[in-house]
């Protein structure tokens, strides 16, 4: 098969990919894409979706007995159960605060039901949910109330201890309050309030590694694209192996990331599209415990971000699971790199080649493009061909759109993208241009239609002039046997301007050396890529709630003021 689209190094996979592309957004298929306006703007958008997420938990009744989640402390919520749980949420919510459409409700806790079900009553309301990080300090959390001026806060005992004294809203406990408010209206329907696809869905904050934190505003449009494009993704796996594109009993899927994170929101959301069945394990991340849920539950797709996925698979337990019980392990949050690849291939062989990442942002959505395993392996750097409905575009300094091949920022516009940031007009025209495209903060290329991540361009390290793309120097550190984690940043020197400082984890029984880490890179890099300063270390590298590295720490512009629960 051939394809003018795709550069030679790539094809025929990417064809093949194209061609698969092609057919399920095509007339008549259940992805079939079209153009409305959304916004003020002409986009692509699915033409069969659904209107707004309160849809979706009025079809969960769809799946009938089938389990909708279960949790590590024994609570189990089935599908036809899920509706009324919500409704009466919803009526507690609206009776006792008068929470109506449009109002925000702060939700600040670790992942448990009393989040993920109070989080679907504020959407069937037509209200905001707004998404506090629960590693957040007090100081953090005063800053997210003032911004976002809750009518009511729903919170854990160990969050409600953080929250600011001088707060006005009411405090519900999310954990000791949840059996009150599913006791409240047992037999009623959900809200009917009308819903636009436009409205305010949730507030997510950004990490706030590079200063105060931003709250993206998410629409019902913005999640619900979200959603479909992760149908669409495992519906295009399907066609490429030759099979079906629907059909199938859904999978049951491991919920790590914390709701408050685009990737955990993303959990519960797709599950309830799609009737799959989502296992939480609550608290502090536990290898040993997710290995007994797995077992318990038949867990068939792991997903995390490399932290977790490597404590899985090299902890002692993990032969307790029937290895063709996984499917499928998924990484988000953080790069996926050869060295995680080759650590799970090693751990499962029968995952070998099936390893993908998807690449987005909390601005963006959460999804942008995606790319398969053999993409990974052929070209490290490529994140994949943007996903149907999503624009993509490449700019230089001035804003200008730069031709095929060249490097600039990675400029987006699709229906996912957020509507703005939460009352911050300032923070809106920096990140916008005409036409709604979003500059993205990455640095990259399109090439033959694939996208290509440099880095991060505040990230990006000059070096005599020569740019450094601490990713690749990462990637090559991650490859070496003795070290469990690395991280690559730019430090000033008087003459270079910047020089390349690697920060490297290794076992408490390692014998590495500064020379040795120098040695292993030199092997396959530059010489002005080779870190001129190494740091070996045996602690963890600092990192927020979404398993990014916190690299403002690591050079000492910032302290971490994360809570770690």
């Amino acid at each position: 098969m051939t394809d003018d689209r795709v550069p030679a190094h790539l094809d025929p996979r990417l064809a093949e990919l194209l061609a698969a592309t092609d057919r399920l957004t095509g007339p008549g298929s259940p992805f079939e894409v079209v153009t409305e306006d959304v916004l003020g703007e002409p986009m692509e958008v699915f033409a069969q979706r659904p209107g707004s997420l309160r849809e979706l938990v009025a079809n969960a009744s769809s799946f009938e007995d089938r389990l909708a989640m279960a949790f590590s402390d024994g609570r189990e919520i089935t599908y036809a159960e899920l509706p009324g749980q919500v409704a009466s949420v919803a009526r507690y919510l609206q009776d006792l605060h008068g929470i109506g459409h449009g109002d925000n409700v702060a939700l600040c806790g670790a992942n448990s039901a009393g989040w993920i079900l109070s989080f679907w009553a504020c959407l069937s309301l037509g209200a905001v949910a707004v998404a506090m990080n629960g590693w957040w300090t007090e100081a953090e959390m005063a800053h997210a109330l003032e911004l976002t001026a809750p009518k009511v806060i729903l919170a854990d005992a160990k969050r409600a201890e953080r929250l600011p004294a001088d707060r006005t809203a009411p405090v519900v406990d999310l954990d000791d309050d949840l059996a009150t408010m599913l006791a409240h209206a047992p037999g009623a329907e959900l809200p009917t309030t009308p819903i636009d696809e436009d409205d305010a869905a949730m507030l997510i904050f950004t990490s706030g590694t590079t200063g105060r934190a931003k709250a993206a505003v998410l629409t019902h449009r913005s999640i619900v694209g979200y959603t479909m494009l992760q149908n669409f993704i495992g519906a295009r796996g399907m066609v490429l192996a030759g099979r079906a594109p629907t059909g199938g009993p859904p999978p049951v899927r491991l919920a790590v990331f914390p709701l408050f994170h685009v990737s955990g929101l993303g959990a519960t959301v797709n599950s309830i599209h799609t009737g799959a069945t989502t296992v939480w394990p609550l608290g502090r991340f536990d290898a040993g415990t997710v290995i007994d849920l797995t077992v318990k539950y038949g867990i068939n797709l792991w997903g995390g971000t490399g932290t977790h996925v490597l404590r899985l698979v090299e902890h002692e337990d993990v032969e307790r699971i029937e290895p063709t019980q996984l499917v499928s392990i998924g990484m988000g949050g953080s790069a996926t790199t050869p060295d995680i690849i080759r650590r799970v291939e090693a751990a499962f062989p029968h995952l070998t080649d099936t390893m993908s990442t998807g690449y987005g942002s909390t601005e963006t959505g959460a999804l942008v493009s995606f790319a398969p395993n053999w993409m990974l392996k052929a070209s490290p750097d490529a994140i994949g061909p943007p996903l149907p409905t999503i624009g993509v575009r490449i700019t230089g300094p001035m804003g200008e759109v730069l031709p095929e091949g060249e490097e600039g920022n990675i400029c987006v516009r699709s229906p996912l993208l957020m509507k703005g940031y939460y009352r911050n007009e300032a923070a809106d025209a920096e990140a916008f241009s005409d036409g709604r495209w979003f500059n993205t903060g990455d640095f990259g290329r399109l090439e033959g239609g694939v996208l290509h991540i440099a880095s991060r361009k505040r990230d990006l390290i000059i070096r005599g002039g020569e740019n450094v793309y601490p990713f690749e120097v990462e990637n090559r550190l991650d490859e070496h046997d003795e070290i469990i984690e690395a991280a690559v940043i730019g430090v000033d020197h008087p003459d270079l301007g910047q020089e390349v400082k690697a920060i490297v984890v290794v076992a408490a029984d390692s014998s590495l050396t500064t020379d040795d880490v120098r040695a292993h890179c030199a092997e396959a890099l530059a010489s002005f890529k080779v870190p001129s300063q190494i740091e070996l270390r045996r602690e963890p590298l600092p990192r927020n709630p979404s398993g990014k590295v916190l690299k403002n720490v690591l050079s000492g512009d910032a302290q971490s003021n994360f809570v770690e629960e």
